[in-house]
């Protein structure tokens, strides 16, 4: 309810210079919660999973785009997020395209952007991982670094990228996704294509292998995020390479380039770059209904798009997602939205009489395709 006092004069600034604030204020809070015990994680074994090797506390995670350079990890499980997604990170640096480059949408719940993977690089953020992991006491909930290309690379087939920030990130991440589908970098859409995205796979995997075998442990789990703007037989040949190169999962889905049923100003649906909050919501769980279905339960699905209430998650999980992700609802609906989806879930939970999420998982998928 304070958050929603104070939103109309949030709103009235630069989204990007209150998307800076709110993470310098976070960066400072954090450790202080981490201390004193923070208020908003829901504890419940019902809410627990054990998936691609990883303990979660709970199904839901921050997506990838709100920590663009692991600035604030030690506030994700403070505020209750169940794992956190980093960056997008590229190999070096870098700043991004031109502001103004993030606009917001009231009118349909959603933001529009074009960051264009500015980030830290590769090489700070490995080194502020292994710094919060060397920091960290008691359970830590995990981290993944989505992996993304420069514009120079994109064009170059993307596999020197993303394996120079692969290699440099692999000791100090849980897992990996391969961001083939931001619309904000020339040419990385293309990647998703079955040849480059081939050859990007191939590349990780070695990778993958050599690390573990070096490191005496289990290769790092490996995801790939796709964009919402696929035909279904694009989706359907995603799942099917996903499965022959073993990826462990795959991230549904990026921002989307459609503005069809959107209402707000045309001065701002004309600006060029993703769409994500509400808008995504019924396209991302289409999605994940399809890839579900279409890879028989065999990878762990993430759903992210249009998540602001339980309900929503609770819809994603039906259709077949493990793992649920948010970002535009932080902007929305506040740090506490987190706690109320949480408990949300576990009172449709009770309803449904599930003892697990696992028995929700998928429950829904095959008869909502078939009707």
């Amino acid at each position: 309810m304070i958050y929603r006092l104070l939103r109309p004069l949030v709103f009235q600034g630069d989204p990007e210079r209150a998307h800076d604030l709110a993470m310098a204020s976070l960066e400072r809070l954090a450790p202080v919660l981490a201390r004193t015990g923070s208020p908003l994680p829901v504890r419940d074994p019902r809410l627990e999973q054990r998936l691609l090797g990883l303990s979660f506390p709970s199904p839901l995670g921050l997506a990838a785009g709100f920590d663009k350079s692991a600035r604030a990890l030690a506030a994700w499980p403070a505020l209750g997020f169940g794992f956190a997604e980093i960056g997008t990170v590229t190999p070096a640096s870098q700043p991004g395209n031109p502001r103004p480059r993030l606009f917001r949408l009231p009118a349909d719940d959603a933001l529009l952007n074009r960051m264009g993977f500015n980030n830290d690089g590769a090489e700070r953020v490995a080194e502020r991982l292994a710094r919060w992991r060397g920091a960290a006491r008691g359970p830590r909930t995990p981290v993944g670094v989505n992996l993304g290309a420069s514009a120079a690379g994109a064009r170059e087939g993307g596999e020197a990228d993303y394996l120079a920030a692969f290699e440099r990130l692999w000791p100090a991440a849980d897992y990996f996704v391969v961001n083939v589908s931001s619309p904000n970098t020339p040419g990385l859409r293309r990647l998703q294509e079955r040849g480059p995205l081939e050859a990007i796979l191939r590349t990780l995997a070695a990778a993958n292998a050599r690390r573990a075998v070096g490191a005496g442990t289990r290769p790092r789990p490996l995801l790939v995020k796709i964009a919402p703007d696929l035909e279904p037989a694009q989706v359907d040949e995603l799942v099917d390479l996903a499965l022959e190169h073993r990826l462990d999962g795959m991230v549904l889905a990026n921002t989307t380039t459609s503005r069809d049923g959107l209402v707000s100003p045309e001065r701002l649906l004309s600006e060029a770059g993703g769409v994500s909050g509400r808008p995504l919501r019924e396209r991302s769980t289409a999605l994940l209904r399809r890839a579900f279905n279409r890879g028989g339960g065999r990878l762990t699905l993430v759903g992210v798009g249009g998540v602001f209430d339980a309900e929503d998650a609770w819809q994603k999980l039906l259709a077949g997602a493990s793992l649920v992700q948010l970002y535009t609802a932080l902007v929305y609906e506040g740090p506490t939205v987190i706690r109320r989806i949480n408990l949300g879930l576990l009172e449709r939970m009770e309803r449904a009489g599930a003892r697990s999420l696992a028995e929700v998982v998928g429950s829904e998928a095959g008869r909502r395709a078939e009707g």
